[in-house]
């Protein structure tokens, strides 16, 4: 693993890649790097105008990419829905739940949901879920879900998945990247479970320059904080490349073993991509199913295949 980047890429021709967030920062490079290689590759973006641009962009710079746009909202169950029921293709190799939001002023995603909880878990919940048999019957395929290191600032509340008692936004930010962390924790026993040769990881981009840290500085009004972040962006972060490589890791590599977690190597900030740090109450064998027994009755997907 040790200097691992993206030349060590296998080929992926004759794969599909479903990458969530792709438009932009490591959620494009991913994209990007996975077409390089020969996958078809879907990009699952909620805005259209930027989703199609990022696919022009992509072909711009690699001509030979085969790649698709596709509407892709996660704070909007419905949208998750027609997506998946429109899903074009007969296989999926590899769905890459990367597209997230962090830090944002108190909202509700279309369905109730906290913004941040409803579209970084939910909305991946749902949309695994519902691409779940087209996984099961692609030989190989990988869920890879996108975490953060920021998951260890706090643990989930399972009486207060949505932060109605009390809303602070760092913590309900590190909430969600818990439950994205136990969500492929469950979901990794299940598929053990079943015998299904599914791999479902996860991984994270350590302090990587990307739109993520000023979103949500930029719609509270906060511009003392926005500028922290784009000072932080330019002259500490890794570039949105880099930070993909975990990611491109998790996917791709040789022996990826179910419920890892890779980051970058270097104090999980930057560097080639290696084993990472995750908090114990991520591998909580009695929080994990409790959590996705919410998921379920909140979102209305089942994962009929993969009852215990």
């Amino acid at each position: 693993m040790s200097g691992w980047n993206v030349k060590a890429i296998p080929d992926q021709s004759g794969r599909v890649a479903v990458v969530t967030g792709a438009n932009s920062g490591i959620g494009y490079a991913t994209a990007r790097e996975l077409a390089r290689r020969g996958a078809r590759v879907l990009l699952a973006c909620r805005s259209e105008a930027r989703g199609a641009g990022a696919g022009e962009r992509l072909v711009a710079e690699v001509p030979e990419a085969e790649v698709q746009f596709a509407r892709l909202d996660l704070g909007d169950l419905s949208s998750v829905r027609q997506f998946a029921a429109a899903y074009p293709y007969d296989r999926l190799d590899l769905l890459i739940n990367n597209a997230g939001v962090m830090a944002l002023p108190y909202g509700t995603t279309a369905d109730g949901f906290e913004t941040q909880f409803g579209t970084n878990h939910l909305g991946h919940f749902a949309l695994t879920g519902l691409l779940l048999p087209t996984l099961l019957e692609t030989p190989a395929a990988r869920v890879v879900t996108v975490s953060s290191t920021a998951h260890a600032l706090a643990n989930i509340d399972i009486d207060d998945l949505n932060s109605e008692r009390r809303y602070r936004r760092w913590v309900a930010y590190a909430r969600s990247k818990t439950a994205n962390l136990l969500f492929v924790h469950e979901l990794a026993r299940r598929l053990a479970a079943h015998g299904s040769d599914v791999v479902a990881a996860a991984a994270h981009p350590g302090y990587a320059a990307t739109n993520l840290q000023t979103a949500g500085p930029k719609m509270a009004g906060r511009r003392a904080a926005e500028r922290f972040m784009r000072v932080g962006n330019r002259f500490f972060a890794q570039s949105a490349d880099a930070g993909a490589l975990p990611t491109l890791y998790a996917a791709t590599a040789p022996d990826v073993p179910p419920d890892s977690f890779t980051g970058p190597s270097l104090g999980g900030w930057r560097g080639s991509p290696a084993p990472s740090w995750r908090a114990p109450w991520t591998r909580d064998d009695r929080a994990s199913p409790r959590l996705w027994t919410a998921s379920e009755e909140l979102t209305g997907v089942t994962y009929d295949a993969l009852k215990v």
